[in-house]
C-alpha cells in the first residue's frame, strides 16, 4: 500500500469518525421523532398507508 492509499484510509477513518459524533448528539426523542418524519414523508410521497 502506498502513501496514496495510506491517506485515503485515514482521511475516510476521520469523515467515520465525525459522522459518529453528530450521531451521538442526539437525544433518543430527537431520533424517534426523525424517525416518525422521515416514515410520514415516505408515506406522503408513496401512498402507503402506515398503521401506528
Amino acid at each position: 500500500m502506498g502513501l496514496a492509499g495510506l491517506a485515503g484510509v485515514a482521511a475516510t477513518g476521520a469523515v467515520v469518525a465525525r459522522a459518529e459524533r453528530k450521531r451521538r448528539q442526539y437525544t433518543p426523542d430527537e431520533i424517534r421523532d426523525r424517525l416518525h418524519q422521515r416514515v410520514a414523508e415516505a408515506a406522503d410521497s408513496d401512498d402507503i398507508s402506515i398503521a401506528e
